[in-house]
């Protein structure tokens, strides 16, 4: 007779023996696999799940941001689980170092059993660009494919798992990086989120922002040659033009006026946060958006290394599902890039002592209701 105190054991819980069972690969018997198949099977399903844990906590943060508006309070736990999903990327970035115990040729003993399959097919890594907005125009081919999604079709060109998972994805709605940007273009600049206070503000950071270029000039470029400082001035009046041309928004003509102004709003929100972090109401939101682009840092970290142990097993031959195999790894890295605004402010932020002083401080510090 079971005993009702004992309650569930550890191995019903986590499904042991399911688990323990799934590392067969095309073969009927787990005996017919070798030490070595085993190991890149056991590494890929472990990806798997670290995946549909990454996946759970973008549906979360992407929710919140979903509300109009977001609550403050759901800000620090938004920010947890982006750090949670960094965590995860740091220790999967670690996890290629065990399939570099595969020497080349442990590898090709098994490795004409994967031709037709890719890491490329990886459906949950395709829902995580999905849902954190990478735009299908930087996608790159794998195998000379019209769409990312046509490699996710079954053999026999019927809809596969895979292909239905990106599909539901894809009809999930606005990814994290529309419902992020759309917060920011919420968010009021000093008080105000009226267009012509927007812009005041701006212009306010820009005339700083070119004092204290003017500044670096002045400082490291006095002992200069001549020729030198000449460089030297070109070098930062690139820099002034590129601030100007980011806050006013002279990249994103091709949008209607509405979806333009937005935008402005939202650059010029990055950098009042970025710039005001000390304000105790921005310093959840400033966490945030640190936080994404750890995110991002992380998952391109994890692409390179990935890229790394493919080149130091099999070299640069092509991959199993027909790809470019290294420089098809190696080209997603440099060109899957989501949050370009998050990055771009951090070459304009300016010396504390030159920050466009704030008009209405209060309306950042804590609200203390009586």
């Amino acid at each position: 007779m079971t005993n009702p105190r004992r309650g569930i054991n550890y191995w019903d819980y986590i499904r042991v023996e399911e688990l323990l069972a799934l590392q067969s690969g095309m073969h009927e018997q787990e005996s017919d696999v070798s030490n070595d198949e085993v190991l890149f099977i056991t590494v890929h399903q472990v990806y798997e799940l670290w995946f549909k844990l990454i996946l759970r906590e973008l549906e979360h943060v992407r929710s919140v941001f979903r509300q109009n508006p977001v609550p403050d309070q759901a800000l620090s736990a938004a920010a947890r689980s982006l750090r949670r999903c960094v965590t995860i990327f740091e220790i999967a970035t670690a996890h290629w170092k065990v399939v570099e115990t595969l020497t080349t040729r442990d590898y090709l003993a098994f490795r004409d059993q994967l031709v037709g399959a890719s890491g490329f097919q990886s459906a949950q890594m395709r829902q995580i660009e999905i849902i954190l907005g990478l735009d299908d125009s930087k996608r790159i081919s794998c195998a000379g494919e019209a769409s990312y999604k046509e490699a996710l079709r079954d053999q026999d060109g019927e809809k596969s798992p895979a292909f239905l998972r990106v599909d539901q994805q894809l009809a999930s709605g606005p990814s994290f990086r529309s419902a992020l940007y759309d917060w920011l273009a919420r968010t009021p600049i000093d008080g105000s989120s009226e267009e012509a206070d927007v812009r005041a503000y701006t212009g306010a950071f820009l005339a700083s922002h070119e004092a204290q270029a003017r500044q670096l000039i002045e400082s490291s470029g006095g002992a200069l040659p001549q020729m030198d400082r000449e460089l030297l001035e070109k070098r930062y009046q690139r820099d002034i033009d590129h601030a100007r041309a980011f806050l006013e928004g002279h990249d994103l003509a091709n949008l209607p006026d509405a979806e333009q102004a937005k935008r402005r709003h939202s650059r010029a929100a990055l950098v009042f946060i970025e710039s005001h972090r000390e304000l105790p109401r921005l310093t959840w939101p400033r966490e945030l958006i640190e936080t994404t682009l750890s995110l991002e840092q992380a998952m391109i970290i994890w692409r390179q290394r990935h890229a790394r142990m493919v080149e130091q097993v099999i070299g640069r031959r092509t991959g199993t599902g027909g790809s470019g195999g290294v420089d098809y790894l190696d080209a997603t890295a440099q060109s899957y890039r989501i949050f370009n605004d998050l990055w771009a402010v951090k070459t304009l932020l300016l010396k504390s002592d030159l920050t466009p002083s704030l008009s209405r401080p209060e309306d950042y510090r804590f609200r203390i209701e009586d």
